[in-house]
């Protein structure tokens, strides 16, 4: 299962949510979904994510055993 980190990143990055929200072009909602786990952004937005973000789009989850 796959266990979001996007909040973890989000804490320490330089950016505010409201930028990020602006350049991915998504809703503060969506973002939340990203956050919780609820629902994952496509590729094409977890790569402009990682990079607004500094860092690798692997390091955006993490693989966890179930």
């Amino acid at each position: 299962m796959l266990r979001s980190r996007i909040g973890e990143l989000l804490r320490v990055s330089k950016y505010r949510r409201e930028h990020i929200i602006k350049e991915l072009g998504i809703s503060p909602n969506t973002l939340t979904n990203w956050v919780t786990g609820k629902t994952y952004p496509t590729m094409d937005k977890a790569y402009i994510l990682a990079r607004i973000l500094e860092c690798k789009l692997e390091d955006l989850y993490t693989l966890e055993e179930e």
